[in-house]
C-alpha cells in the first residue's frame, strides 16, 4: 500500500473512522466506518461489583505513558481468547509516532514493577477513541479501563469511543450508536479541550473509584 502518514491517520478519527489490518503478520490495512460504534458513556460508566473490591483492596497499581511501546505489543500478540490481532508493524508505527506526538497514550497496570495489563488509544480534543487492551493477570485490563474512564473525566473529556459492542465491554454500560449519532457526539466533543494528564499518574484504586462516585 501506498505511504500512510500518522497526519492521515488523525484526519481519519476525525472523520469517525479507524485502521485495522488483516492479522498481524499481513502487510498494510485498511479503514474501518462501521454502521453502529460502542461507545462508554463516561457520566454513566458502571463498576462491577467484584471488579470495584479488587480495586479497594488496591492491588494494582497503575502507571501512564511509561510503557507504550510494550502495551502495544501487549495488545498485538496472540493470547488465551484470540489467536491472532489486527495490529501489525505498519498500525504498530502510527501509533509510535502518534505516541511520540503526545497524542497516543496507555495505561499500564501493574503487579509490583510488572506490567500485567494495559490499554491504549488516541486522545484528539475532548475524544479518546480506545484501541485495545490486553491482561496477564484476572482483572488487570478492566483495572486499566476503570483508571481511563476516571482520567477522562477528571480531564474534561466527554467520549470515548470503543469501536464494537462487546459482552466484555457491556458489564461496565458500553452503548450501540447508530453512525450518525456517533458523529454527531464526535463533532461536539473534538470541540472541547480535554487534558489526559491532568489527572495524578499513580491514583490508587481506592481514589480512582471515588472519581467515578456520581456528583
Amino acid at each position: 500500500m501506498k505511504s500512510f502518514s500518522s497526519e492521515e491517520l488523525i484526519a481519519c478519527y476525525r472523520r469517525g473512522v479507524f485502521p485495522m489490518a488483516e492479522s498481524r503478520d499481513e502487510d498494510g490495512f485498511f479503514i474501518v466506518d462501521p454502521e453502529f460504534r460502542c461507545v462508554l458513556p463516561l457520566e454513566r460508566f458502571h463498576v462491577p461489583r467484584r471488579l470495584a473490591r479488587t480495586l479497594r483492596q488496591d492491588r494494582f497499581g497503575f502507571t501512564v505513558d511509561r510503557d507504550f511501546a510494550a502495551v502495544i505489543d501487549a495488545c498485538a500478540a496472540p493470547g488465551e481468547d484470540r489467536e491472532d490481532t489486527w495490529i501489525n508493524p505498519d498500525i504498530r508505527a502510527l501509533y509510535l509516532d502518534l505516541h511520540r506526538r503526545g497524542l497516543a497514550h496507555s495505561v499500564e497496570t501493574r503487579l509490583g514493577d510488572e506490567l500485567v495489563g494495559g490499554l491504549y488509544g488516541v486522545a484528539l480534543g475532548g475524544a479518546f477513541f480506545g484501541e485495545s487492551m490486553f491482561s496477564r493477570e484476572r482483572d488487570a485490563s478492566k483495572a486499566a479501563l476503570v483508571h481511563l474512564v476516571a482520567r477522562l473525566r477528571f480531564g474534561g473529556f466527554t467520549l470515548l469511543d470503543a469501536q464494537f459492542t462487546t459482552p466484555h465491554l457491556e458489564q461496565f454500560g458500553a452503548e450501540t450508536l447508530s453512525r450518525r449519532i456517533f458523529h454527531a457526539l464526535l463533532g461536539a466533543a473534538l470541540e472541547k479541550r480535554g487534558e489526559f494528564g491532568a489527572m495524578k499518574e499513580h491514583a490508587s484504586g481506592f481514589e480512582v473509584l471515588n472519581l467515578l462516585k456520581p456528583p
